[in-house]
């Protein structure tokens, strides 16, 4: 899944590109950075979250025995 920022900070860059501004491409490039690494923190707390689920999912199958 792409970030919205990645759409903006792309728009923003093109629009530098078009424009030949090159500090509007640069911002396009670290908007599209910021999102990125949103995307990854994302993914990463998904991964955490599905995992203390499965951890206490366990806990309660083995509280039940």
């Amino acid at each position: 899944m792409v970030d919205k920022d990645e759409v903006k900070g792309k728009a923003t860059e093109l629009k530098g590109k078009v424009t030949g501004d090159e500090s509007e491409e640069l911002k396009g490039k670290a908007q599209q950075g910021l999102g990125k690494i949103k995307e990854k923190v994302k993914e990463a707390a998904d991964d955490v979250a599905e995992k203390v689920n499965d951890i206490v999912d366990d806990f309660k199958e083995k509280d039940q025995k």
